[in-house]
């Protein structure tokens, strides 16, 4: 299973997760909302901060995947966003996206309260 370490706090967020939550095969992630449960980041020893700042994604092997990557390995195992995933993967592609995610991530990350009470 996947773990994706999502931030519980900000309604952009909870909102795409939930989405995520509802077509997703029952077995394929597991959920963690680090917003309000911070101690499941010790297993993957991730702070806070970082983990409110960009979307976080372990898979089986123990693989941190971070941004716009933890969006890709997602994707990948959700019904019909298998193609996104693949199109996202495009080596150009993905580093203009990541850049995106980042300012985005940055953006939000300074604007939210919660957020910056994890620094």
């Amino acid at each position: 299973m996947i773990t994706v370490f999502y931030d519980g706090k900000c309604g952009l967020c909870s909102r795409e997760i939930g989405h995520y939550m509802k077509i997703s095969p029952p077995t394929t992630f597991i959920w963690r909302d680090i917003a309000n449960e911070p101690l499941h980041l010790k297993k993957i020893k991730v702070s806070q901060s970082d983990a409110l700042r960009r979307l976080h994604v372990s898979d089986e092997a123990g693989t941190i995947y971070i941004g716009i990557d933890a969006f890709i390995a997602i994707w990948k195992k959700l019904p019909r966003w298998r193609l996104l995933a693949l199109i996202c993967a495009i080596p150009g592609l993905r580093s203009i996206l990541s850049l995106i995610y980042n300012k985005f991530a940055d953006w939000k990350f300074s604007r939210s309260a919660h957020c910056q009470m994890s620094i």
